[in-house]
């Protein structure tokens, strides 16, 4: 299984959110993340997400618009 770290690419797996990716921004402890992407940025439980193998280049903190250009640089977006 892919760890839990910043940067690590996840598709939520419940919630209104599910089946969207989001990026680990911060980790808050052993229980709940950070996340931002595709999602709004808020604190999630682990049990809710699904860690892919892939990783993005990001400062733990990253702001908004960089985990959207590093998932973009990625092609990890959902054009819509």
């Amino acid at each position: 299984m892919a760890a839990i770290e910043v940067g690590r690419v996840c598709i939520k797996t419940s919630g209104r959110e599910a089946g969207k990716v989001c990026v680990i921004v911060d980790v808050i402890d052993k229980n709940f993340v950070l996340v931002d992407g595709e999602v709004k940025r808020r604190r999630c439980n682990i049990k809710h997400l699904e860690p892919t193998d892939k990783k993005v280049d990001i400062q733990k903190g990253a702001s908004t618009e960089e985990v959207k250009l590093a998932l973009d640089a990625a092609g990890l977006l959902n054009k819509e």
